[in-house]
């Protein structure tokens, strides 16, 4: 399996759709944990409002990673673009919790 970074960009309009369906994203990379290894928020500064986002996944392929991104309440293209981009860790025997 490979691992894959997705990165999220919003739009000021996101904010809406992010106070609505927050909890169903949470409750939906809860429920992904095997494949959305981690995920969490862009900001410009601490306290700022959200700006986007980043998701470190593994799956197989690009498309069963649009599939995941696709699936997310927040999915909203007019609101916000993503890119998946194949990533590596660099010190690969290095066991990192956040």
């Amino acid at each position: 399996m490979t691992r894959w970074v997705v990165i999220f960009d919003d739009k000021p309009e996101m904010l809406d759709v992010r106070r609505k369906f927050g909890t169903q994203h949470v409750d939906y990379l809860r429920a992904n944990s095997t494949k959305i290894l981690i995920g969490g928020g862009f900001r410009n500064a601490p306290g700022e409002p959200l700006v986007g986002g980043l998701w470190v996944v593994e799956a197989d392929s690009r498309d069963e990673i649009a599939k995941l991104v696709e699936n997310d309440p927040y999915y909203h293209p007019e609101l916000r673009s993503f890119k998946i981009l194949a990533w590596g860790k660099a010190l690969e025997d290095r066991t990192t919790t956040l």
